[in-house]
């Protein structure tokens, strides 16, 4: 079935879903020939003359996000602030600027929430202080009861399944038992009944049909593929009935059963480069294909809420396109297209797939969301989640395809300052100073579309780059698997071969070119200071490793029946051969080699990226005498969900970057008060942070 397919998906851990990508900084000093001068001082001042976007506008609190409708069409839920946190919020259908909050979170927003099959209660996930051990909440929209579901210490749900006709039931995988394997359970939704199915000592995952039936099994095999196996009468045959090799193992998975349960759907680079859009006859084991691109992996698919069938699917390129295998949804999908501006997409739909809540981002304005009624065709504001951005001097993304210096096409996108492109051809007329904002994972990807990081540092003066090196996926297996054992090295030299370009295509000043990323981009960000260290004026790096061999030994027990693609894909640390390339493309090891300022920002309960892998390459800084600015945050994790904590970074981040590459940059402030955040070192090597900490 598929009007649950985002609940199945919740809380699935796969390398595919990227190892480090994290759930998720004008010109004052102007280095130009004599001849370039004068435009160059226009251009300053044309951008210093745009508004400045304040931080808090960008990265505090949207007004309204995320927004769901109930499956029966009654209910319309979204996050929203209650007293400075994000909480689910809840109105009828008949009132859609009403609502009242149904959650009292108070210290950590709720990121993301789902209805329940039956549409009695709204369910979240949520975490303590970033640590990843994720536990189910249902909140009653009848009653406002708050029920925590799966009230386990140090446990992480899984959503193994739900349904169409069993709507008060779900399967959950739970790690409890033991923290490397999930167990799978069958939760009453009325009771909060638990009751074991399978206990799993072995597999990675499994899958379920409409009848919350389990009916697949996943397991990593001895070549970093994958193996899967029928489960019948929950027992899991011993013989796999599918297998992939390490090669297609980023870019082949299962996409679900019809309801029915007479296909199963594949995103499938078996046999071929791209992924593929497969359906599986499970009665004869037949293939067809539905959809495929030369380009790009098929990615996200629309599928009826009922029936399960494919009904439209989409390939992301440099953009995301869709295409209707249905002709009624074709006609919807038309029928936005012709009046939404930008991209958009379905973000929820009735069971009876008569009304969609449509997310629309124009790129160049606010993210807002729509109420499509499909009956009446009529197309009604829902809300627009940032206001306060109405007006502000928001840039265009510029697609782009850098060749790297072997040949492969680097999907890329330019983001450049206002006042910098007065002909609109996507190039700067002079160059300006440049941040290469690296993408974490590194098995994710960047996309096109509206980004506040973007969007803040092309408004304080900086051109952005953004680059889909090898290893990133969506582009077909053989980028992706190009990236094998390329940590530090071809990977790298992409990262490289992109900041040539934008300095020969005059985009970038060659002086004046920073490096910037969360978790692998902290990395990259960590390697581009210590293996080229004159290449970059400085960087920031966002909950990066900084040494790959420690990286391995502390990753979360729930990665365990993966373990062996990290190996195959980073070095294996268990050979001779595989330690050397680990530890040569471990940035700890050159930490002298750094000459440039780095600023680091780290949260303290990292499950992925332990606060050691900064601590050890800020300890070793300091032991070479080479200054480094350092952030903790005791209260996050892998990444910085909670806005005041954001906020305060990227003060830090801009102000550290206006005093190295010369952008304009909102003053410090007060923006750490509220914050958790703690300086460790570094404090005078920022603008205004001294000040601001009564140094």
């Amino acid at each position: 079935m598929a009007s649950f397919n985002h609940i199945r998906n919740l809380c699935l851990t796969t390398v595919a879903a990227s190892v480090l990508a994290m759930p998720t900084a004008g010109f004052a000093d102007n280095h130009v020939a004599k001849d370039g001068t004068a435009m160059m001082t226009a251009k300053m001042t044309e951008s210093q003359a745009a508004p400045m976007i304040p931080r808090e506008t960008l990265f505090g609190n949207p007004v309204r996000a995320a927004g769901q409708i109930s499956p029966d069409g009654k209910w319309l839920s979204w996050l929203a602030p209650k007293d400075g946190v994000m909480n689910i919020w809840v109105t009828s259908i008949n009132d859609p600027n009403g609502g009242k909050a149904i959650t009292s979170a108070t210290d950590r927003p709720i990121r993301q929430h789902f209805w329940s099959p039956d549409s009695s209660g709204v369910m979240y996930i949520q975490d303590k202080g970033g640590d990843e051990n994720f536990l189910l909440y249902k909140i009653d929209v009848a009653t406002g009861a708050e029920t925590t579901l799966t009230p386990f210490e140090k446990t992480r749900v899984q959503i193994v399944g739900a349904s169409t006709t069993a709507k008060d039931k779900l399967l959950l995988g739970l790690n409890n038992r033991d923290p490397r394997f999930h167990d799978v359970h069958l939760l009453d939704l009325t009771t909060g009944k638990l009751t074991l199915v399978l206990e799993n000592n072995s597999y990675a995952g499994f899958m379920a049909d409409d009848t919350l039936t389990l009916r697949m099994a996943q397991r990593q095999n001895a070549v970093g593929g994958t193996d899967y196996f029928r489960v019948v009468g929950n027992v899991v045959e011993a013989e796999p009935f599918e297998t992939s090799a390490m090669e297609d193992s980023l870019s082949t998975a299962p996409a679900g059963y019809t309801s029915d349960g007479s296909t199963l759907y594949w995103i499938d680079s078996r046999d071929r480069n791209t992924a593929a859009l497969i359906a599986q006859d499970t009665a004869t084991g037949e293939k067809r294909v539905l959809a495929e691109d030369a380009k790009a992996d098929i990615g996200n698919t629309l599928r009826d809420p009922v029936t399960g069938v494919v009904e439209a699917y989409a390939v992301n390129y440099l953009k995301n396109e869709w295409t209707a295998i249905d002709p009624a949804i074709g006609a919807s999908l038309d029928f936005l297209k012709g009046r939404l501006e930008g991209q958009f997409g379905v973000a929820s739909r009735t069971e009876d797939d008569s009304i969609w809540i449509v997310a629309n981002d124009p790129l160049v304005k606010p993210a807002a969301s729509y109420i499509y009624d499909r009956k009446a065709g009529t197309l009604t504001p829902f809300y627009t989640s940032r206001p306060a951005l109405e007006g502000m001097p928001l840039q265009p993304m510029h697609p782009r395809e850098i060749a790297s210096r072997d040949g492969l096409i680097l999907p890329s996108y330019l983001t450049l300052p206002p006042g910098s492109d007065s002909d609109g051809d996507g190039k700067p007329d002079t160059a300006v100073p440049m941040v290469l904002l690296v993408h974490g994972g590194p098995w994710a990807r960047d996309g096109y579309g509206f980004n506040s990081t973007h969007q803040m540092l092309a408004n304080r003066g900086y051109a952005v780059l953004s680059v889909n090196f090898r290893g990133s996926t969506g582009f077909g297996k053989d980028f992706t698997n190009a990236g094998n054992l390329e940590w530090g090295l071809k990977m790298h030299d992409d990262l490289i071969d992109a900041v040539d370009w934008a300095v020969a295509e005059g985009i970038a000043q060659d002086d004046k070119v920073a490096i910037m990323g969360g978790s692998y981009g902290g990395y990259a960000t960590l390697a581009g200071l210590t293996f080229t260290p004159d290449k970059f004026a400085c960087g920031v790096d966002i909950v990066g490793p900084s040494n790959l061999e420690t990286l391995l030994k502390t990753i979360p027990p729930y990665w365990a029946p993966l373990v062996k693609q990290f190996h195959d894909r980073m070095g294996d640390p268990n050979t001779e051969e595989g330690l050397a390339l680990l530890r040569a493309a471990s940035p700890l090891y050159k930490a002298d080699k750094i000459v440039k300022p780095l600023l680091i920002g780290q949260g303290a309960n990292d499950p992925r990226v332990a606060q050691a892998e900064s601590d050890q390459i800020v300890t070793a800084m300091k032991a070479a005498g080479i200054p480094v600015t350092y952030v903790l945050y005791p209260d996050e994790g892998h990444g910085f969900a909670r806005p005041e904590n954001n906020i305060a970074f990227y003060a830090i981040a801009e102000n550290f970057l206006s005093t190295c590459i010369g952008g304009r940059a909102e003053p410090v402030g007060d923006a750490l008060a509220p914050s958790s955040a703690q300086i460790v070192e570094g404090a005078q090597h920022v603008k205004g942070l001294s000040a601001m900490l009564g140094g």
